[in-house]
């Protein structure tokens, strides 16, 4: 088990965006979150990355307490996200904003980088040398000099896999990483999950493409208005009267 949560809840004012969620991802798992919009999903992604504090319940992260951490010390952790709107920084080149990624993993402290030491200069050759690789795994080796503007949508898609992984996570939070991509690169961002996943690393993912989730998911968790309705392998979940309900409506 590398993750656990125990009836974590999240309200806004009145509204219950999550409500007393159980759950566990288990060490080395693609476990998708699926629902309805407006189900939860995002929020329980929040919650986890430290974005936002629960209101009550606890979350564990490989057997400690994450529930008050600040968002970059769950980072330094292990437990990276990307987010269902890409957010990249669009002033620094391709590998620049992949080398961001590898702060929580660097040691130089600020003296060094204001003399320019050579202790500093050989980290940033690393951070370099390292950011290359994430972005050549992604398929992103050849644009890594130019602006994240320049690349169309899916591509930016990557490039923030790419940060993610430059952190080195045990766990990876993936918010709708198919949201916008046609049906190609749908298929290309299934095996880059799965090679990920075959790097040791947990992924917990958050999808509308229903295809994607079915085909490379271990186990699926369904929310509907903050609350746990179905979980269990694929074709369980498939064939689960309240989640056809939540989705398709009584008739």
């Amino acid at each position: 088990m590398i993750l656990h949560t125990s009836k974590i809840k999240k309200t806004f004012g009145g509204l219950v965006a999550v409500s007393d969620l159980d759950f566990t991802v288990r060490e080395c798992q693609i476990k998708a979150i699926i629902g309805p919009n407006g189900a939860g999903k995002t929020t329980v992604f929040n919650l986890i990355s430290g974005i936002l504090p629960p209101t009550g319940g606890e979350i564990q992260f490989q057997g400690k307490s994450i529930t008050r951490l600040k968002s970059y010390r769950i980072s330094s952790l292990g437990i990276s996200r990307t987010f269902q709107n890409v957010q990249l920084f669009s002033n620094m080149s391709v590998i620049e904003n992949v080398m961001i990624g590898r702060h929580p993993r660097t040691s130089s402290g600020i003296m060094s980088s204001i003399l320019s030491l050579p202790k500093k200069r050989k980290e940033e050759k690393e951070v370099r040398k390292r950011a290359m690789e994430y972005l050549e795994f992604v398929g992103l080796g050849d644009r890594f000099d130019e602006s994240p503007e320049n690349l169309p949508f899916g591509k930016q898609r990557l490039l923030e896999i790419a940060r993610a992984m430059a952190t080195e996570p045990r766990l990876l939070l993936l918010d709708e990483p198919a949201s916008g991509l046609n049906t190609k690169e749908t298929q290309n961002l299934s095996r880059l999950i799965t090679e990920i996943r075959g790097r040791g690393i947990t992924i917990l993912l958050v999808e509308h493409d229903m295809e994607l989730v079915m085909g490379i998911s271990d186990e699926i968790m369904v929310l509907n208005s903050g609350q746990k309705i179905a979980e269990g392998l694929p074709r369980e979940i498939q064939e689960n009267d309240e989640v056809i309900k939540a989705y398709l409506g009584e008739d």
